[in-house]
């Protein structure tokens, strides 16, 4: 398995979540099943399991490669350019 290099160029401390919540979600009247913290920006997306699926057109968008679970308890982490946790 490939090593993620996309890791050390990450902003440390991570950015503060721009929200509680996905704004795209509210702002379509939608409901996100789970959320995601992008790690370069703190862009708070819905996942791949949401209708709108806002954390991944917001890393097709940007190219923020890395993100975070937002959910409470969770930390793992994943980047979308090597396809794998990290």
């Amino acid at each position: 398995m490939r090593q993620c290099s996309h890791i050390v160029e990450l902003p440390h401390p991570e950015p503060a979540p721009s929200g509680d919540t996905c704004a795209e979600c509210l702002a379509v009247g939608s409901h996100p099943v789970q959320l995601r913290l992008c790690l370069e920006c703190g862009n708070v997306g819905c996942c791949d399991s949401s209708p709108y699926r806002h954390a991944t057109l917001h890393f097709e968008r940007t190219g923020h490669a890395v993100m975070r679970s937002f959910e409470p308890g969770e930390s793992w982490r994943w980047c979308f350019v090597d396809g794998s946790i990290v």
